[in-house]
């Protein structure tokens, strides 16, 4: 998949992630209600999604049922690289010291990384 994936079209990817394949209808049910999006909205997205790959459709009968082309985990290490690559050099050091001199790190998420890290030399 070439094509970036929008905020809009994120909300029916995590729809379609956590159960599928689903109806246009029943992606309509489950997606936040906050959101307020008609089901044309949402169809309209749907589309999109398709166009770009990251959903396919199968007929069954008069509606077709979606489900994701691509797996979450690959999406989100995709993301994750566009993002260090674009603000931080494709560096991860920069990434979570930024976010260590902004107190976005608390004393559990260190403890993590630190376990992570005696994982990885392992």
């Amino acid at each position: 998949m070439a094509e970036r994936i929008s905020d809009a079209e994120h909300a029916v990817m995590e729809v379609l992630w956590v159960r599928s394949p689903l109806t246009a209808q029943e992606v309509v049910e489950r997606v936040d209600p906050a959101r307020g999006w008609s089901g044309n909205t949402v169809k309209t997205l749907l589309g999109r999604l398709l166009a770009k790959t990251a959903i396919s459709a199968e007929e069954d009968g008069r509606r077709y049922l979606y489900r994701p082309a691509i797996e979450r985990g690959d999406y989100v290490a995709g993301e994750s690289k566009r993002l260090m690559d674009r603000l931080f050099g494709g560096r991860l050091i920069p990434l979570v010291a930024h976010l260590a001199e902004r107190d976005q790190l608390s004393d559990a998420d260190i403890a993590e990384i630190e376990a992570l890290l005696r994982d990885l030399k392992k």
